[in-house]
């Protein structure tokens, strides 16, 4: 069943362009009214979920003469307005954005990450002064060089640690294979980059 065949067929509370209540069965409440109350209006500032139901004439009435600000200070006036430009939510201070971010992760001093290097620039200066792509800064790791090592020290490790993970060195024992593979991708990727001297 679609929507619009169910609204068809329980047509209760429906309301017009006009804003009438098509259904509503009650009488206008201005006094003296004898018409259909079609038209619902609210009945008091601080409650505008309970409505008084008037004929098209009295509503657009007691729309006229209806202020929400009635009997309010201007003092309570600029404070609701101030309150509807954030839909009614407090703001909350600001404070440092940096300091909260640390502050959520249990550091209040964001320098103690680094610990002891906290004063040391890890750019420039340090070591080569290269920046290696992930492949090879991994390749390094693997091979246990420095990042400004030469192609001849890349082998020589290399070499070194062949010789204690190959089988044949250990007596058929292949359970260091991966280790080895490691190794053999490592020297790899050194010997095939321009970024290490000969």
């Amino acid at each position: 069943m679609s929507v619009s065949s169910a609204k068809k067929k329980n047509p209760r509370g429906r309301r017009g362009m006009s804003g009438a209540s098509e259904t509503s069965q009650r009488q206008c409440q201005h006094e003296g009214c004898e018409e259909a109350g079609k038209y619902r209006a609210p009945k008091a500032p601080d409650v505008l979920d309970d409505f008084l139901w008037f004929c098209q004439l009295h509503v657009r009435e007691y729309n006229l003469k209806w202020n929400f600000f009635n009997g309010t200070t201007e003092a309570e006036i600029n404070a609701q307005q101030s309150k509807d430009k954030v839909w009614e939510r407090e703001t909350k201070p600001m404070g440092d954005p940096e300091a909260r971010a640390w502050s959520r992760l249990g550091i209040e001093d964001p320098h103690q990450v680094l610990g002891a290097n906290a004063t040391q620039n890890p750019g420039k200066g340090a070591g080569s002064g290269r920046r290696l792509p992930p492949n090879e800064r991994r390749a390094v790791g693997i091979l246990e060089l420095k990042d400004n090592c030469t192609k001849r020290e890349g082998r020589k490790s290399y070499k070194k640690l062949i010789k204690v993970l190959h089988p044949d060195m250990n007596g058929g024992d292949r359970s260091q294979e991966e280790q080895l593979q490691e190794v053999v991708w490592a020297w790899d990727q050194i010997k095939g980059s321009r970024l290490f001297k000969d």
